[in-house]
């Protein structure tokens, strides 16, 4: 599985802002230092970058930096499927035109459900036979 964010100012920063009194001007800066993200099968993958955006010619392959392998189906599941969060770190770091500066950290999080199937090999005869493949699986997934 592999996990990215779809970056943004807005999920990933940096943001930007000033606010201003006469004489004195803070300018804060928010970026994401982390995601953890929650697989809802009792692991967790904290990534330190965005992650890399699938594309199919990657082809079946491991993520290059930010992935998750699950070991079973979600057939055993609530609703059939895994509850996945991520959770995002942010820095905010600020100073103003006085010297003074500081750092804030603050999360935000995002959850959705995520069903697992597996592969399902599909047997041909190469002589132009009779197709088989393996009965289906039980459990109403």
């Amino acid at each position: 599985m592999w996990l990215w964010v779809e970056q943004s100012e807005n999920t990933w920063g940096p943001i930007v802002r000033q606010a201003s009194v006469p004489g004195l001007t803070v300018t804060a800066t928010a970026k994401v230092k982390a995601v953890d993200w929650n697989m809802g099968d009792g692991k967790t993958v904290r990534c330190d970058g965005a992650g890399t955006p699938y594309s199919k010619s990657y082809g079946i392959k491991a993520s290059p930096d930010c992935g998750h392998l699950y070991r079973k189906t979600s057939r055993a599941q609530a609703d059939c499927k895994y509850k996945v969060g991520a959770t995002t770190r942010w820095d905010i770091t600020w100073q103003s035109t006085l010297g003074d500066t500081g750092q804030i950290s603050m999360t935000q999080q995002a959850a959705t459900q995520l069903q697992i199937g597996e592969a399902v090999p599909v047997l041909v005869d190469p002589a132009g036979g009779q197709v088989s493949s393996p009965p289906s699986p039980r459990g109403g997934c």
